[in-house]
């Protein structure tokens, strides 16, 4: 087995079970490990500190698995480490319209790897050598713990070139999905709001075909919209509006630059049997917005859930004044003691940066604002306390006055 050295100071993350290892942190390779081979990480004194699943071309040259050095990640250890994962979302997607995600990479221990399911059917992600090195041993470890009728892959392709992989997309095992299922997204274990049934595309939906990690936040914010105007801003398929109207909302206005998208969002109304009046907007949410305030519009209810701005530390600044920007014009068009449910999904922007930029928000619209609400990602989503990184979904539920 290979071995790699760390440079002196480098040693103490992977002490505290910080599951990555940077180049710059590498002192010496000892042998020539292959991409995906399992690696011994070594103190610069050479004590044995951890073991994981090597990359050549990554800037995280490991990916940490283990911290005793008795476990063999072999395909037993995968296994029990899927086992392990599934066990802790019991009771979040039960049935055959059930929808949660199972594995949430280095957050349930496996690098690299990500597993939703959709009723009977399992979509994954492939995103590291690690996990590509051992794709076969993840199938059979699906099929036998959980007997899907099929397992079809939608690998994020920008992630898997920074691992020098090709892109990875299609069937895997078992018969091709519908184009189109109805699914009921997980909520907290507890709640008894009953969801409504939304459609995902498992081909061409966003992320695996359906935003799973805001399942547990369409209820919290629901809470809010009882015979409220809501205006729901990067609306994509009507998630939050379909939850707002079994709120009782008195209306909804869906903003989104996809009609595709809209038309997904006036389906899963359809389907709901809700006939709430609905006005579905196709254009960029900031001029919208902005068309919005100058003819004088007042909404009871604004959320706000953009996609990432920011995907790199380089891009944070340009983000925070998009999200500044975007919150600004949305407290300008509440009424007063109207509530502002705002999110951010970038990683590289904090719980504690984020609240900074509302409150910059808050000061340039002239509103006092007050936070009644914190909301994170839905409980399938978890976050690993060593792994700060596995919390990238924040949110506010805003009284803006």
């Amino acid at each position: 087995m290979a071995t790699i050295t760390l440079r002196p100071g480098r040693e103490r993350p992977v002490i505290q079970r910080h599951p990555w290892v940077f180049s710059g942190a590498i002192d010496a390779v000892h042998g020539e490990p292959a991409d995906g081979e399992v690696v011994d990480i070594l103190a610069p004194t050479g004590d044995w500190l951890a073991r994981g699943l090597w990359s050549s071309t990554s800037q995280i040259r490991a990916r940490l698995c283990a911290w005793d050095p008795n476990q063999v990640l072999d395909e037993e250890w995968l296994r029990e480490r899927i086992a392990r994962a599934v066990s802790g979302r019991a009771g979040l997607a039960n049935g055959e319209d059930g929808a949660c995600r199972l594995v949430f990479s280095e957050a349930d221990g496996l690098p690299g790897l990500i597993v939703d399911r959709y009723g009977v059917y399992l979509v994954i992600q492939i995103l590291t050598q690690g996990m590509e090195a051992r794709r076969a041993e993840v199938l059979r470890a699906l099929v036998d713990l959980l007997a899907p009728r099929s397992i079809f892959e939608r690998s994020d392709n920008d992630m898997r070139e920074k691992e020098g992989m090709p892109p990875g997309d299609g069937l895997l095992w078992g018969v091709e999905p519908p184009d189109q299922i109805a699914l009921l997204p997980a909520i907290a274990v507890g709640t008894s709001v009953v969801p409504p049934r939304l459609l995902a595309n498992l081909r061409t939906g966003q992320k695996t075909g359906f935003y799973l990690d805001q399942s547990h936040n369409r209820v919290r914010v629901a809470a809010y919209c009882q015979g409220a105007h809501v205006l729901d801003c990067f609306a994509y398929s009507g998630g939050f509006s379909a939850y707002a109207a079994r709120a009782g909302a008195a209306s909804l206005t869906l903003i989104d630059t996809s009609l595709p998208a809209l038309d997904l969002a006036r389906q899963n109304l359809a389907v709901n049997d809700i006939t709430t009046s609905a006005d579905y907007v196709e254009g960029n949410v900031f001029k919208v917005l902005r068309g919005y305030r100058a003819e004088g519009r007042r909404f009871d209810v604004i959320i706000l859930d953009p996609p990432k701005f920011a995907n790199t530390q380089a891009q944070v600044n340009h983000a925070a004044r998009g999200y500044k920007d975007i919150n600004w014009l949305a407290m300008q068009l509440l009424n007063p003691g109207g509530v502002l449910a705002t999110f951010s999904c970038s990683g590289q922007i904090s719980p504690d940066l984020f609240q900074k930029i509302v409150f910059g928000a808050s000061v340039d619209a002239g509103r006092d604002v007050q936070i009644i609400e914190r909301l994170g990602q839905s409980p399938d989503h978890p976050i690993l306390l060593t792994f700060p990184e596995s919390e990238y979904l924040k949110g506010f539920v805003c009284r803006v006055w």
